[in-house]
């Protein structure tokens, strides 16, 4: 389970929820955010409207991210992202197709490391 490819896709999606994560809260002006289609800057200005979606996404994500950078909860962090990662996907696919890569890099390593954490899991589906 804790193979130096297991550590380092951990720690690369840790670093990558942190950001993420962090941006939601603090706006990082190196970072220009991409046009979105106008379903999906729809879709996501009324998630901001909420006031509450997007800042619990991104409490989320810090979180999760701690969890993995510090090796700690491992199995729960990634099940925690499972739909997290599935949510992110599924906007990609429906609104905003050409800006699926990021969204299939988060999927593809949670779906390896709940792989790689199965024996964990495995007494959830007896």
């Amino acid at each position: 389970m804790n193979s130096s490819f297991t550590k380092i896709l951990r720690i690369l999606l840790a670093l990558g929820l942190l950001f993420f994560g962090l941006n939601k809260f603090i706006e990082f002006s190196f970072m220009t955010m991409p046009q979105l289609p106008e379903n999906a800057a729809d879709f996501m200005s009324s998630l901001q409207a909420t006031g509450y979606v997007l800042p619990i996404v991104g409490a989320l994500e810090i979180i999760i991210g701690l969890l993995l950078l510090f090796n700690k909860a491992v199995p729960f962090a990634l099940l925690l992202l499972a739909p997290i990662s599935v949510n992110i996907l599924l906007f990609h696919v429906f609104l905003d197709l050409p800006g699926i890569g990021g969204a299939l890099v988060i999927a593809i390593i949670n779906v390896v490391l709940i792989y790689k954490h199965w024996k964990v899991y495995r007494p959830l589906f007896h």
